[in-house]
Formats: structure tokens, C-alpha cells, sequence
């Protein structure tokens, strides 16, 4: 038996069409904006953001949030960075 098109993916209670992307919302966590999920024939893809490593000692996000940068030698921190994304951490485990 052949299917009439390509099959839609379920992820959580939200239905995605073929080739949809989507930014997967965990809770009580909610939107996970470095990771991306795809719907391939189906089949959901999901993965986070790959990121260089940092070779600092004192990483900071500046414009891309889920991936860290190395400050100026002499910067002092900004108190609005996030050093730690505990939600992306604790959806990985």
C-alpha cells in the first residue's frame, strides 16, 4: 500500500508537516532556541546549535546566545550574560 504524500511528524502534542522546522518547547522549561527539530517523512530530527569551542578562560554570549565568545582580556563581565544556560543544560540530560 502506497501513501498518498509524505507523513507528518507528532512531538508533544503539536502535529509538524514534511520538511517543517521548529524550535522545540519543553516544559516547564519552554522554547529551546539552540536546538532545531525537523519532520523528515515522518521522522522528527532534533539538534542543538554546534558551537566552536571556546578557548578562553572567561567565556561570554554576546551575539549569538547559545554559543559562547571570548571577552577582551580586560573586560569586566557583564552582569546581563548568561555564562551557564541551565534550560538547554537540563534538556540535554
Amino acid at each position: 500500500m502506497q501513501a498518498d504524500g509524505p507523513r507528518a511528524c507528532r512531538f508533544g502534542r503539536r502535529w509538524y508537516l514534511n520538511n517543517e522546522s521548529w524550535h522545540p518547547s519543553v516544559p516547564p522549561f519552554g522554547e529551546m532556541k539552540c536546538i532545531l527539530c525537523w519532520c523528515v517523512s515522518g521522522e522528527t530530527h532534533c539538534q542543538r546549535q554546534e558551537c566552536p569551542p571556546a578557548a578562553c578562560a572567561s567565556p561570554a554570549r554576546r551575539d549569538n546566545p547559545c554559543c559562547t565568545k571570548c571577552r577582551a582580556p580586560d573586560a569586566l563581565p557583564d552582569p546581563r550574560e548568561k555564562v551557564h544556560d541551565a534550560k538547554a543544560e537540563a534538556w540535554s540530560h
